[in-house]
């Protein structure tokens, strides 16, 4: 079935009206016609099936069947991802949604590549990115993509997590199993993960100063995007079992 996002402040209780963006791609793209079923999500939980009622060149109206409300994960996971090369934040933003991140703060490091005013001009796209993604996996959550800060304005932002972990090169390093037994998750969790080249040492300092404990991802150096998956894949299956 296909889903179509329709803001919170759009929705009433019996009838949802599709215009736009959103519109255009059901009518123009999926062919959408009356009486066909669609599902439309609010990106902050709330989700309906519903029945076409109408449908013109500019919009549609639906009529809403029935509606679910998923809850707000216990654990909210901030991914903290230093701006990769090319377009690989593109593919971590596609991934991090489908596996359940709550937000995403991209940062300019070090050994970023990326311009700042470049990575600025990007995040409406990746906004984009992480909604097309919600669409396709059935996540009815839509995560934030917040501006690219620089490193350093960013960390002295202020802890907001009761867990903050960053993946690390680090002799310090321990596997995620024995960090978490030892620091168990009581609320959200930011996970910080470096770029191409590594974050600096300076930036390791604030990093640890500023309460992220470092985590090992095995012996085997993986590229950025590589790591940013498997992190997230083995916090979010370790929050489940907590």
């Amino acid at each position: 079935m296909n889903r179509y996002f329709l803001e919170p402040g759009a929705w009433t209780e019996r009838t949802l009206l599709l215009s736009g963006e959103e519109a255009h791609h059901a009518i123009r793209v999926m062919r959408v016609k009356e009486g066909k079923h669609i599902e439309v999500f609010d990106g902050e939980g709330k989700s309906a099936v519903c029945t076409v009622t109408q449908a013109s060149r500019s919009a549609i109206e639906c009529r809403i069947e029935t509606a679910i409300t998923q809850d707000h994960p216990n654990h909210p996971v901030t991914l903290c991802q230093s701006i990769p090369k090319g377009g690989n934040m593109e593919l971590i933003v596609q991934k991090a949604v489908e596996l359940g991140v709550s937000t995403i703060q991209p940062l300019i490091t070090a050994h970023t590549v990326v311009r700042p005013d470049a990575a600025a001009k990007k995040q409406a796209k990746w906004q984009r990115i992480a909604l097309e993604a919600c669409k396709q996996c059935g996540q009815n959550h839509l995560p934030q993509i917040e501006e690219p800060l620089a490193f350093s304005d960013w960390i002295n932002t202020g802890k907001s997590t009761d867990c903050r972990i960053i993946a690390a090169l680090d002799p310090a390093a321990v596997h995620f199993k024995k960090l978490l037994e030892k620091h168990p998750v009581t609320g959200g969790v930011e996970l910080l993960i470096g770029p191409e080249g590594d974050f600096s040492a300076d930036e390791y300092q604030l990093a640890f100063a500023a309460g992220f404990k470092p985590v090992s991802l095995g012996e085997i150096v993986l590229r950025v995007e590589t790591a940013s998956l498997y992190a997230l894949s083995v916090l979010k299956h370790n929050l489940s079992l907590a």
